[in-house]
């Protein structure tokens, strides 16, 4: 038998190596419930290789990783091109679609051609085209007798439309049932007086036949189709993300001019850091860096205050808005957090978020993450994951926004110039 004094020694030692064990899993226990650093998520998350940039309101940096390297930032360019567009039209622009002629009206019929000067409006659809048949309808022309003639840029549902055919087939009521459907509920709805709405036959006829000898008269206006002021038309598109922003950075004198400008907008250490070969994103050459897009995300906000207007007038709003961030960071903390624009080129593996938070104690906290080289599916996985990390990391609040629900057609105008006695 072992000795007493021998049995206690080893009870002392089992008792030590017990609480040295117990201490030891103790402070391993308190050390791992410690929350990581931002730096320490982003590496974890999105992985050390990938671009991020965070920083508030008042200019202070929360994270930089890889923030001075510019990947392609896919529709993230939009941002930019938006910026220029504000700055050169202003929010209150709107585009112009003209329709004349030079023949006269005779039994409702028009004797000669509807003419059609149109300065580019991105946002005409069919919808606009069964308005405008209406309104012709409703000046006494059911049919032409002549044909269409488009002069300037003209695009319909999204399209170039050099030749106007789509927009003369939309004008014949040729639209979709949905687009129908939208523009007579819409009629409805907006009816003069408690009586119900006389519903005009659909579309207007192009019967040909009309005497091309006849000498030409002076031109008169028949209807001014104005879109939707630029302000929410930008929206819409940024919230689908519509590459139609391609040509209108033609309205904004060019993919040059739109980076020009956005080297303007940012400290001359960035400005290198941004190349645009066009303003939607599709161009090989579009280049950004993280920190450089946080930047251009603030331009544009300042310019938005100029005229009374915050990020979220012109950009999506996380599981409010329709379009691509409607059912992302949609959950209960999330919804209604988010501002941002994201960007998608599988071609070029590049997939982008950036972004704007309101928080309670550091105003307003910018943040832009851009990856290349990770599987889109992948990418948007990562940005969502990180961006719940980030709201960990703050005290934030929902935006004071609430969505437009008006169709776009309310937002436009068309005027009648003969009919208003002008």
């Amino acid at each position: 038998m072992m000795p007493a004094s021998a049995a206690s020694r080893g009870t002392v030692r089992v008792r030590f190596v017990s609480i040295l064990i117990a201490a030891t899993l103790a402070w391993q226990t308190a050390h791992s419930a410690q929350p990581l650093t931002l730096a320490a998520e982003a590496k974890l998350i999105l992985g050390a290789d990938q671009g991020v940039y965070i920083e508030t309101s008042g200019g202070k940096s929360l994270l930089a990783q890889q923030a001075q390297k510019p990947v392609h930032p896919a529709s993230v360019s939009k941002v930019p091109t938006t910026l220029a567009l504000l700055r050169k039209l202003g929010p209150d622009y709107r585009f112009v679609t003209t329709f004349s002629t030079r023949a006269p009206v005779a039994n409702g019929t028009l004797q000669g051609d509807l003419l059609v000067e149109s300065n580019g409006d991105p946002a005409f659809v069919d919808e606009n085209a069964l308005l405008v048949a209406d309104r012709l309808r409703e000046s006494g022309i059911t049919q032409i007798a002549g044909d269409l003639r488009l002069h300037g840029s003209m695009t319909f549902d999204w399209e170039g439309d050099e030749d106007g055919a789509r927009l003369r087939r939309a004008l014949t009521g040729s639209v979709s049932p949905a687009a129908l459907a939208a523009v007579r509920a819409f009629e409805l709805e907006n009816a003069a007086g408690p009586a119900p709405v006389r519903l005009l036959p659909t579309g207007v006829k192009f019967i040909g036949g009309a005497d091309s000898t006849a000498a030409p008269s002076a031109a008169r206006t028949l209807l001014i189709h104005r879109s939707q002021p630029l302000l929410p038309l930008a929206k819409s598109l940024n919230d689908y993300s519509n590459n139609i922003f391609k040509p209108l950075a033609d309205a904004a004198g060019g993919a040059s001019a739109v980076q020009a400008l956005a080297r303007s907008a940012v400290p001359a250490a960035m400005q290198s850091e941004i190349t645009l070969g066009d303003g939607a994103g599709t161009d090989p050459i579009n280049r950004l860096s993280p920190r450089a897009a946080v930047k251009l995300l603030r331009a544009l906000e300042d310019e938005l205050k100029k005229s009374g207007h915050a990020l979220f007038d012109i950009l999506p709003v996380s599981g409010i808005d329709a379009g691509t961030l409607r059912h992302r960071l949609d959950g209960p903390d999330e919804m209604g957090r988010i501002v941002g624009k994201t960007g998608t080129y599988g071609d070029y593996g590049a997939s982008a978020l950036v972004g704007a938070i309101p928080t309670t104690n550091m105003g307003t906290v910018y943040f832009a993450i851009l990856n290349h080289g990770v599987p889109v599916p992948d990418a948007r996985r990562r940005q969502d994951r990180f961006v719940r990390a980030l709201l960990t990391h703050l005290e934030s609040a929902p935006w004071n926004y609430q969505r437009d629900i008006r169709p776009a057609i309310a937002r436009a105008e068309i005027t009648m110039p003969q009919l208003n006695g002008r």
